[in-house]
This record gives structure tokens, C-alpha cells and sequence, in this order.
């Protein structure tokens, strides 16, 4: 049962300069009753990361960027994958006993499931991540063989995703870098007719790394959902999700510079503005209410 298991999912995991915390998640991935092949993909990293990978898990494969290439990375991961199926995990979660399996099993199961999407508890007290009630009560209308609620969005490093379905949406696109990236990629899923659900029984905990920049992060993450909206939202949604978006963000400098950071990229955008179906559209509205009153989507650091 452990081949089997090897044979159709690959974990998949990115990171940048944070050698202990992904050693650690190594340690506890490869120890799993399930365990799965894994490809590292290095970003960059100038304090050891990939040799300290390569002589403490000799099994896991390693692919070593000359330059940080940010959620890209898992691209270059996927094109060397052999497998069906790919479990995205960041260098600070790790998938729970039983929850590859349960993975593969899903998206066996359904071929027109493109992600499934598991639930976070968050380490050290092991509390749900605040954006559970999103996932869980997720009012999009899906088809009744779906088996959990169908979603609009994923969160990479809690998901396990169809191959295919990625090739088919070309993976995560190089302009959004890091920082809700996974937005743009599950609009395109959903538009190319991919669904997307939640399942209660797949856990992965997250131990959230310390080493990063909050402040940084915010302004990407502000940045990458303008460019979402402004590519795939007809006009009334773009203005009425603009307005949103920007009042749960601090009235400060760096929110200056994400909001200008989005106009310098404008032009490429109207390039590439491609609205999505109005059945994908009417889904996203309907997500509106809880986006707005959400405590896990305010732009703060």
C-alpha cells in the first residue's frame, strides 16, 4: 500500500533560507506511514539549505535555483514530477498520517476534481486556521458529486492538485512572484471547468516561519490581488472588491507602494485581461459577504 501511494502523489516543497524549520519538515514528511517522493525546489538560499538537504535525506530530490523565483519554483518541481498528483507543502507544514493517502484516493476518485484542499491547524496549540469558516461554509454551487465544498480558492501548501489540471492552466504565473498567488491559478482552474473542494479529514499542521518579511509580504499580497481582480473580474466586481480589499489594509507607506506597484503594471495587464465565465463569476460574488468579514483576509504587517 505505501508503493502505491508513492506511485501516484509527489510532495512538492519550495523555500528560501530557512534550512532548521525545513529539515524539521523533512524529518516529519518522510516519516509518514504514506509517505510520497519529494522534490525540493531551493530558492536561492545562502545558508546551506540545499547541501544540508541532500546529506540528511539523501532520498529527497533537489533542485537548486540560481535565483529566488518565488511560487514559480513549484513549476520547475511540477515538470520533473512522474506522478498524477502533486501535495504542495511549504518548509513550515506538514501533511498528518493518512492525509497523502486520502489525497490520492480524492482525486482518484473524481477525474474532474482538479485540487483538494485540506484543513490547517495551526502549531503549537493546534487551533484551526482562521480561514476554516471560509472553506468549510463555502456558499459556491457545485456539482452534487463533489465531495466537499466547492471552492474559488486554494491555499498552496494545504493542497494536493491534478497534474494535469495544472499543466493545463500552465502552473503559477511568473508575475505574481509569492504572496496569494494562488488566487490567479484557481480562477484559470475553474474557468478551464476544474473544480475544487475542501475535505475536513485531510489535516496538515503549520508551524508559521519566523523568518520572513510581514511588511513585504503585505505589499505583494495587496499588489497580486489587484492584479487578480483587474485581469479576471468584470468591472463592477473590480471596483466594488477594490474598495474592499483597501479598506482592510493600514493607511500606511507600504500599502502606497503595493497600490503602486499594481498601476506600473497595468499595461501587461490589459494585455492579458481575460474576464472569467459568469457560472465562475456568479461564485464569486456569492463569496463577497465572507471575504469581507473575514479576519484571515485582513492586509496587515
Amino acid at each position: 500500500m505505501e508503493d502505491e501511494v508513492k506511485d501516484r502523489i509527489t510532495v512538492v516543497v519550495i523555500t528560501h533560507n530557512r534550512c532548521a524549520q525545513l529539515l524539521e519538515t523533512l524529518a516529519s514528511m518522510t516519516a509518514l506511514p504514506d509517505a510520497a517522493p519529494i522534490v525540493v525546489v531551493d530558492n536561492a538560499s545562502t545558508d546551506g539549505t540545499a547541501d544540508a538537504v541532500e546529506g540528511r535525506f539523501p532520498s529527497v530530490r533537489v533542485i537548486r535555483s540560481p535565483r529566488n523565483l518565488g511560487a514559480v519554483a513549484r513549476n520547475v518541481a511540477v515538470r520533473e514530477v512522474e506522478t498524477p498528483y502533486v501535495a504542495f507543502c511549504d518548509d513550515d507544514t506538514r501533511w498528518q498520517p493518512g492525509s497523502l493517502r486520502r489525497a490520492a484516493d480524492r482525486l482518484d476518485a473524481y477525474p474532474g476534481l482538479g485540487v483538494v484542499t485540506g484543513r490547517c491547524l495551526v502549531e503549537p496549540a493546534l487551533t484551526e486556521d482562521p480561514i476554516t469558516p471560509e472553506l468549510r461554509h463555502s456558499p459556491v454551487p457545485g456539482p452534487d458529486w463533489l465531495p466537499g465544498p466547492a471552492l474559488l480558492g486554494v491555499m498552496a501548501g494545504l493542497s494536493a492538485v491534478r497534474v494535469r489540471a495544472f499543466h493545463d492552466v500552465g502552473g503559477f504565473s511568473d508575475r505574481m512572484w509569492l504572496g496569494g498567488e494562488e488566487e490567479l491559478f484557481a480562477l484559470d482552474l475553474a474557468t478551464k471547468g476544474w473544480w475544487m473542494c475542501w475535505d475536513e479529514e485531510m489535516v496538515i499542521h503549520h508551524a508559521p516561519s519566523a523568518v520572513r518579511d510581514p511588511r513585504r509580504r503585505r505589499q505583494l499580497g495587496i499588489r497580486n490581488t489587484l492584479w487578480t481582480l483587474w485581469l479576471r473580474r468584470p468591472l463592477g466586481s473590480v471596483l466594488r472588491r477594490m474598495v474592499a480589499v483597501l479598506r482592510s489594509a493600514p493607511f500606511d507607506r507600504a500599502t502606497f507602494a503595493a497600490v503602486a506597484e499594481a498601476v506600473r503594471g497595468i499595461p501587461w495587464v490589459l494585455r492579458e485581461r481575460a474576464v472569467v465565465p459568469a457560472g465562475v463569476e456568479r461564485g464569486l460574488v456569492l463569496l463577497e459577504e465572507s471575504q469581507r468579514n473575514s479576519v484571515a483576509r485582513r492586509y496587515v504587517g
